[in-house]
């Protein structure tokens, strides 16, 4: 359980006033980025084909038979260059370029073909060549040095980078971590070249580094009507993987902004694939908006987008958390008109919601219609799986109606590949145990076996805690070894049931048995066995065994929660062990548990019996300083103590701070020990007016407060007003006990009032009989 830290001042406090002997003062989809690949852009187009590629080959021949000394004349090599009238193509120099095998060889060359070139080399060559540079150097080892050392001398030379060159650039920078890098080269680049594809990159990349507003800037030039770099489908799923579910660096971005650029590219004419649709409408919904989820998928259906059943199907269980139902089926209805077909899926999330909340007839008229056995306008027709059914039977089960579901069982049996399934058992089992039709759970478990459908855990726990629930624990506990003895072993929830059972009967023996017995069985106790066993033993008086579980629990790496200490610390407090609970509550502190109303109730209540008022009013002051409120068990606790040792006018005071101060409306059982308390006084007229408050308040007196006032007014002999609370209870129906009668009997007789008495015995007002 959640445990809230307690600042170390406050429950030193406690602590120092509940110490013995002392004087001092007392909180999925997952979604994967797309691959390099998916935006990668198309490969360049291939050139037109080369007028001459014997040349071609001949150079590339020459280059890798011949060692080229680059500082001197290479005549041959000049001669096939330039002195053809064919002079090789951009494409050819890429060629023979990347056929150099390395960037310093590649470099070279270069460097002889710009400068022995008798005339301009035209820039479309150069940038080819160097491409083919960039691509080896991209190869080498440390390839964003030399990059780097390559595009100072490509600008050096006034160079242009090609859209192959850009992109290589920008995404090597990009994978060595040199962001900046990249979006320098973007924000240099040619404008011709900066297309729908290198943009995507870019964006891609700032996404993936966090730095969320440059994307933003990038998407913002995509969108003008004039961009030369329009959006695309991949634009939009690259904005929707970086935007949703960030777990990135960079700064966080609200709904609203990936909302707006959805609709933006909607504008556009481009939308999120089905995936990132849902992804967003899945978003959306899981964080209460389902509001502004029903307006996304409404402007991607008026903008003409692609809106498939998934998306639908989040946005339906969305608001199905919400319970809006209204909604719900007009987005059913929209889809029809929509030409959306809807799947399993959206029936299932239908029918879920519907039983979930209880709204079972609703979610039979849905089964029925998806599966056409009731006349419908709305045209659907899915086969139901195991998973509808399952759910529709799991429904009827929990609101009582086992026999509709076992109906449907039989119906399901029928359907062809519809075969009820262990869960569809164990539905109506639990169905049956919770009215406590144990019998009726048997014969569906005999059933089950039967048809060879096998029973699992769940079975046996669902059965085992029906059976202790209703007060069968030895055949549960026969019921249990007897599955053992098949093989279905038990686990931890089995043995709770059965522990929680042997504790509530007051055999604490068989509960520690069964404990035992868990370690041999290998099946490890959680928390919630040790929650129950330390509560059983502590409810049986057995302290010091509850004490020895706490500890065992802890040294199984298991941390005592709120319920366990304030069992443990109730428990001494009953058995007057204060220095136990002051060890406890010590423990809490070093815990980090907070101190709840309860906890405080307890000490309260033990220091109040013991006539320590003093320091019983101290704790409920830091009560009240840790902003608990004191309850009508706070009030109670000391109202009972003072009225014991006969100090009314305390219990009286409490009572009116209650009032007032505190603003704790007492109830009856307040207002009971008061009454008697009073009469027992013989302050009657007092313990009448607290009746008469009683009436005014609406809190309802019982038997305990008529017998309270009987027994004081027989002590004063006030017959009259006695006769009045007689016919005050037969007007309550508060039937006579065996108090009642003991004091009427001992009282009116003697008095002469018998016919009285006979008529209030018969169900008669005594005023009406005396007439």
């Amino acid at each position: 359980m959640n445990t809230t830290t307690l600042s170390a001042s406050k429950q030193s406090n406690l602590l120092r006033l509940v110490k013995p002997n002392s004087s001092t003062t007392l909180p999925s989809l997952l979604l994967r980025h797309l691959s390099s690949s998916a935006t990668d852009p198309p490969p360049p187009e291939p050139p037109p084909p080369l007028p001459n590629s014997t040349l071609t080959t001949q150079i590339l021949n020459l280059l890798q038979t011949h060692e080229i000394d680059w500082n001197n004349n290479n005549d041959e090599l000049r001669q096939l260059l330039f002195s053809s009238t064919d002079s090789p193509h951009s494409f050819s120099l890429y060629k023979i370029t990347r056929s150099l095998g390395t960037a310093t060889k590649a470099l070279n060359f270069f460097e002889f073909f710009r400068t022995q070139s008798p005339s301009p080399p035209d820039p479309s060559s150069l940038s080819s060549s160097f491409q083919a540079i960039f691509e080896l150097a991209s190869q080498q080892p440390n390839p964003p040095t030399k990059l780097s050392e390559l595009l100072t001398i490509s600008k050096d030379h006034n160079i242009p980078l090609n859209f192959s060159s850009a992109t290589l650039l920008i995404r090597c920078f990009a994978r060595a971590g040199l962001v900046e890098k990249s979006v320098l080269i973007f924000k240099e680049l040619d404008p011709d070249l900066k297309n729908t594809h290198i943009s995507n990159l870019i964006v891609d990349i700032l996404l993936r580094a966090g730095r969320v507003d440059d994307a933003f800037q990038v998407f913002d030039e995509m969108l003008k009507p004039d961009s030369e770099s329009p959006p695309n489908e991949i634009t939009v799923n690259i904005a929707m993987a970086g935007l949703l579910w960030r777990d990135r660096t960079g700064r966080s971005v609200s709904d609203e902004e990936i909302i707006g650029l959805v609709s933006k590219f909607g504008e556009c004419g481009v939308f999120p694939s089905v995936v990132r649709l849902t992804q967003l409408i899945t978003k959306l919904c899981r964080t209460g908006k389902s509001d502004r989820a029903w307006d996304v998928i409404h402007n991607v259906m008026k903008l003409g987008g692609d809106v498939q059943a998934p998306s639908c199907n989040a946005l339906l269980a969305g608001l199905g958390r919400q319970q809006n139902f209204q909604k719900m089926n007009k987005l059913l209805a929209e889809m029809k008109e929509n030409g959306i077909q809807p799947d399993i899926i959206t029936f299932g999330i239908l029918v879920n919601h519907l039983c979930k909340f209880r709204r079972v007839d609703e979610a039979l008229e849905v089964f029925e219609k998806m599966s056409g056995e009731r006349e419908s306008d709305d045209g659907f027709s899915v086969k139901p799986d195991t998973i509808l059914y399952n759910t529709l039977i799991d429904g009827l089960c929990k609101v009582g109606r086992q026999e509709q579901g076992l109906g449907l069982l039989e119906k399901m049996k029928l359907e062809q590949g519809c075969a009820p399934t262990t869960a569809t058992y164990n539905c109506l089992i639990d169905g049956f145990c919770k009215s406590g039709e144990i019998g009726r759970a048997h014969e569906l478990f005999d059933q089950m076996n039967k048809e060879g459908v096998p029973p699992n855990v769940i079975t046996l726990n669902t059965l085992v805690d029906g059976m202790c629930k209703h007060g069968r624990i030895n055949s549960a506990m026969e019921f249990f070894n007897e599955m053992q003895g098949k093989g279905l072993k038990g686990n931890a929830v089995t043995y709770t049931a059965l522990i929680n059972a042997f504790c509530n009967a007051n055999n604490i023996d068989k509960a520690m048995q069964l404990f035992n017995e868990m370690s041999k069985a290998e099946c490890s106790p959680d928390a919630i066995v040790y929650y129950t066993l330390i509560s059983g033993l502590t409810q049986a008086g057995k302290l010091d065994d509850a004490s020895f579980v706490a500890t065992v629990m802890k040294k199984a790496g298991f941390c005592l929660d709120i319920m366990s200490y304030n069992i443990l610390i109730g428990g001494f407090c009953s058995k007057n062990k204060l220095d136990k609970a002051y060890e406890m509550l010590k423990e809490m502190e070093q815990a980090g548990v907070k101190p709840d109303g309860i906890t405080y109730n307890s000490l309260i209540s033990y220091f109040s019996k013991n006539g320590d008022f003093m320091t019983a009013h101290r704790v409920m002051r830091e009560m009240i300083s840790d902003g608990l409120v004191p309850t009508v068990v706070t009030c109670g606790a000391l109202i009972h103590a003072y009225c014991l040792v006969g100090k009314l006018d305390e219990a009286m005071k409490i009572f009116r701070d209650m009032n007032s101060g505190l603003r704790v409306p007492p109830n009856t059982v307040i207002y009971n020990i008061l009454v008697d308390a009073l009469c027992k006084n013989r302050k009657v007229e007092v313990a009448l007016s607290l009746m008469d408050d009683m009436k005014d308040k609406g809190v309802r007196p019982n038997t305990n407060t008529f017998n309270a006032m009987l027994k004081g007014l027989k002590e004063i002999n006030w017959l009259e007003k006695a006769f009045e609370l007689m016919d005050q209870m037969t007007e309550h129906a508060c039937n006579p006990d065996y108090i009642t009668m003991e004091i009427l009997i001992d009282w009116l007789p003697a008095v002469g009032e018998t016919e009285k008495l006979r008529s209030f015995v018969q169900g008669y007002e005594v005023s009406a009989s005396t007439a």
